[in-house]
């Protein structure tokens, strides 16, 4: 049988054939027929913008790779900054080259802390932590002119290396600001993730001991949320950075991308809905609410799974191991039901509803101590060094600027009278 498709003009009966590669077909044979002609397509939904060999997703499978190796084995044997070196590099390193990468990562993790006070001390006390963050990761371009010069490889991966490390620093001081805490500068004698918690919870005039089962669950964590495809920020960051804009600009637009609710702020709406329940008594009436469309379901479905999330199931795994060393959560009880509930419920299933990474996570972030506006700031840490792995793989194919078309359904030529 022929890998093909052909698409037949029925106004001039010509037609042509074009081949099935990759699960795609190329729009270049399409315009060859139809010139002037577009898909449209709102939301990109089914359009390929590019060709990428960092993650793989199957939505009806529940299935997610990053560089072909499956999410439940990387959650469970590496470390984020092994994770953010396979994404970047296409391989996980060996013991030599994972020693370099985590000190490039500590070196590179200082702000000059004249330069972050004064930048921290501009903002707000009470203003957003993503606005502040995408305001920030912003204001670093202007620390590294040298950035903008995107074609040259080795100073694209000093900026990667410099954005990925400097994220927590920047998470850390903007959760200090808004607390009216003095800045904690980076150890960098400590881990990329007891680092981060040292400087979110260190205490004046304490030692803050990271617990390793509070530093494994974080690490994971961001192992689940360092990449996911050609979603919404990470188009963001292809977009801007297909003009050959800086780094910083390009993170900076995936920053305001993840900043919209629809996309970095479900686990914060997950939160608010466990909250509104209020007991497990209430489950059922407000499951009925749901079905009956006056209420959303929050953490459950997901515009690419059709199946049971694999980074959900990842996280709910490491329940027990975390609220063992934390303060019990009564809104995991609430939770528990709800899946329980909509998993039995058929009207949820042949839906496709099940728990997404969202369901789950912000419980473990708000155990952990963090405050729920910073949930989405913890989204964007570890997705940066996916982000940059989209960023660098596009420079390195030298892709063309994106300058997608539009169907134009305005009012004809009109004249001035």
């Amino acid at each position: 049988m022929s890998e093909t498709i052909t698409i037949t003009d029925n106004r001039t009966n010509e037609s042509v054939e074009i081949p099935i590669l990759n699960k795609s077909v190329t729009s270049r044979d399409w315009t060859k027929l139809l010139p002037g002609i577009w898909f449209y397509d709102p939301g990109l939904a089914t359009t390929a913008v590019t060709q990428s060999s960092i993650a793989e997703i199957n939505g009806n499978e529940g299935m997610l790779r990053y560089r072909g190796y499956p999410i439940e084995q990387l959650g469970d044997k590496c470390s984020y900054p092994e994770v953010a070196y396979l994404l970047l590099f296409g391989e996980l390193p060996d013991a030599d080259q994972l020693s370099v990468w985590r000190a490039e990562l500590a070196d590179r993790s200082v702000i000059d802390e004249t330069y972050l006070s004064n930048l921290m001390n501009a903002f707000p006390q009470n203003a957003h932590p993503m606005a502040m963050l995408a305001s920030s990761v912003a204001a670093l371009s202007m620390l590294y002119p040298e950035s903008r010069d995107v074609e040259n490889p080795e100073n694209r991966m000093i900026q990667t290396a410099r954005l990925i490390a400097k994220m927590p620093t920047l998470a850390a001081a903007i959760h200090r600001r808004r607390t009216g805490q003095a800045y904690i500068p980076p150890n960098v004698d400590i881990p990329f993730v007891p680092n981060f918690l040292h400087m979110m919870f260190q205490e004046e005039g304490k030692d803050y001991e990271c617990h390793p089962v509070i530093a494994k669950a974080m690490d994971v964590l961001f192992t689940l949320h360092a990449d996911h495809g050609q979603n919404c920020s990470t188009t963001a960051a292809r977009v801007v950075g297909s003009s050959h804009a800086d780094p910083y600009s390009a993170v900076t637009a995936a920053c305001s991308a993840l900043y919209g609710p629809r996309h970095g702020g479900a686990n914060e709406a997950v939160l608010k809905m466990l909250a509104e329940i209020e007991s497990l008594e209430n489950v059922d009436a407000f499951m009925q609410s749901v079905k009956s469309g006056d209420r959303r379901l929050m953490g459950f479905g997901h515009r690419i799974y059709k199946n049971y999330d694999p980074r959900a199931r990842i996280i709910k795994q490491m329940f027990e191991e975390v609220f063992t060393v934390t303060k019990a959560n009564p809104l995991l009880d609430i939770a528990r039901k709800l899946e329980e509930t909509a998993l039995g419920d058929d009207y949820f299933v042949s839906r496709k509803l099940y728990p997404n990474v969202d369901f789950y996570s912000g419980l473990i972030y708000e155990a952990i101590g963090f405050p729920v506006a910073m949930f989405t700031v913890l989204f964007a840490i570890p997705r940066t060094s996916g982000w940059l792995a989209h960023w660098n793989e596009m420079h390195s194919n030298n892709e063309r600027i994106a300058r997608p078309c539009q169907v134009y359904i305005g009012s004809p030529q009109r004249d001035l009278p």
